[in-house]
């Protein structure tokens, strides 16, 4: 609508400067023909005189003048007498009609007819006219009286009644521009509501199917492009609907199979640990092949209640059924206790695991066990990829938040592999043997005790450069984290590290 309402006012513009150029240059061409038929008719009856005195010359004068005006269609007549010529008793007056004078005669234009005996000449000028100033032209030419010398002709034209039709087309060209775009804004609002409206009423059903109203639907009117459009939406929806609906109903039947299984299994693996733990105590009085086989039994069994543990918190989440209990906690104390925890097993693997805290202590309402575990998981996977290289655990607060981060100095990962960091039972490499029995549970399940703290799990990694996570957790539970307090680019913490 703007845009058409600017191109109406360009063309308007653009035909209100033509028109008016037109109209003066027809004007002009009119007043120019006038003018030298005046001249001419004034020169002929000039030559045709033979006045031998003064009274005369100047009735020649006077006649010369009438013809003048009845040729131009003009009063508004000076003549003066070119200077620097011999005085001449015959010479008739200098005459000027009360318009022409005050020096609306340009010195310039006096010059151009003084110079050039058989050309015309003219300037716009403004005219007072019955008090009122009014454009003008005024056109300047030369006669030569016989007997007399050379004079100057100035004949005036009033352009009033041009600059009248002018203001009267400027009139109907805007009330036409405004009549014109009511028509276009009338036209637009007509399209909207054919066209624009439709689309916006697809556009919020989109937004609400997105959104996961799988009921919404495009109300479907006529039988146009747009309405064909409505439909496709329509049974495009009712087909996404249905099959959701179906991949939601496995997805429940998936999460209960799992619950039940993992829930059935614990009483005999119950039973089975037991038996093993007696015979992993037993284990010295065995010959070397039946306390080898203990002892891998009892590492498998650990590895299978474990597991089933994971099963059972991952089934949870996907059930809704978890509950938070935080509280007042000193997470760096926290930290440091996961970290003293994890040291001999760090040593183990040859891997040197640091704590920096420098933020000192301080609490946080946070459920200390998921968190806890957090740690653990994060911490067991750097020391399983860590390849015997320096860990290092950082901890740090701001006024919103809390964050823990640790880093590896170890293989590292692709962009691709950082897609399915998180994803459950997904490994980075297939081919690379667990040292340390993970059930590919671990970073999932990670994940989502941090969305229940409604906090932060970031990863960052580079192949070869090894990897960083970092936890960030809210100081109160119900106040948003503004800024993580600890960076996650190593570049990042490089240059905090020099300032």
């Amino acid at each position: 609508m703007a845009l058409s309402g600017l191109a109406i006012v360009l063309v308007g513009i653009y035909m209100s400067f033509s028109i008016s150029n037109d109209l003066f240059a027809s004007r002009l061409d009119q007043v120019l023909s006038e003018s030298q038929r005046a001249q001419v008719a004034a020169q002929r009856i000039f030559d045709s005189a033979d006045a031998t005195d003064q009274a005369s010359m100047q009735s020649v004068m006077n006649a010369a003048r009438t013809a003048i005006r009845d040729a131009s269609s003009s009063g508004l007549v000076a003549v003066y007498r070119v200077p620097d010529q011999e005085p001449n008793p015959l010479a008739p007056q200098n005459f000027s009609s009360t318009e022409l004078t005050g020096g609306v005669i340009s010195q310039e234009l006096q010059e151009k007819v003084i110079s050039n005996a058989d050309q015309q000449f003219w300037q716009s000028v403004e005219l007072t006219v019955g008090g009122t100033q009014v454009p003008g032209v005024v056109v300047g030419s030369q006669l030569d009286i016989p007997g007399a010398g050379l004079y100057e002709l100035f004949i005036g034209y009033d352009f009033a009644q041009s600059e009248q039709t002018l203001q009267f087309i400027q009139q109907v060209l805007w009330f036409s521009g405004l009549g014109l775009l009511i028509l276009v804004g009338a036209i637009a609002w007509v399209v909207s509501r054919m066209v624009v409206t439709p689309l916006q009423n697809a556009a919020e059903t989109s937004q609400k199917l997105a959104a996961g109203d799988l009921e919404v639907r495009i109300p479907v009117q006529g039988e146009d492009v747009v309405a064909t459009l409505a439909t496709s939406f329509n049974d495009m929806a009712s087909s996404m609907q249905r099959q959701l609906t179906e991949l939601a109903d496995l997805s429940v039947m998936q999460q209960r199979f799992v619950s039940d299984v993992s829930h059935e299994l614990r009483t005999p693996l119950t039973t089975i640990k037991l038996a093993g733990d007696v015979l992993f105590q037993e284990r010295e009085n065995f010959d070397d092949k039946t306390r080898r086989s203990t002892e891998l039994l009892n590492a498998q069994v650990n590895r299978f209640e474990k597991l089933l543990s994971d099963l059972l918190e991952i089934s949870r989440y996907d059930a809704g059924s978890v509950n938070l209990e935080p509280e007042p906690t000193n997470v760096a104390g926290l930290v440091q206790d996961v970290v003293g925890t994890m040291t001999t097993l760090a040593e183990q693997h040859g891997c040197d695991l640091s704590l920096m805290a420098p933020g000192g202590h301080f609490d946080a309402d946070i459920d200390p066990r998921r968190v806890r575990r957090i740690l653990m998981n994060l911490i067991g996977n750097a020391i399983e990829h860590g390849e015997r290289k320096p860990i290092e655990v950082a901890v740090d607060s701001n006024a919103t938040a809390v964050a823990i981060s640790v880093r590896d100095h170890g293989v590292g990962m692709t962009t691709e592999q950082l897609e399915n960091v998180f994803s459950r039972f997904w490994r980075a490499d297939p081919s690379r043997q667990r040292t340390l029995g993970g059930t590919g549970l671990g970073l999932a399940i990670s994940l989502e005790d941090t969305r229940i703290h409604n906090g932060q799990l970031d990863v960052w990694a580079a192949p070869g450069e090894g990897a960083i996570f970092r936890l960030t957790l809210p100081r109160d539970i119900d106040v948003p984290i503004a800024v993580s307090p600890l960076p996650l680019n190593p570049d990042e913490r490089h240059d905090g590290e020099e300032q």
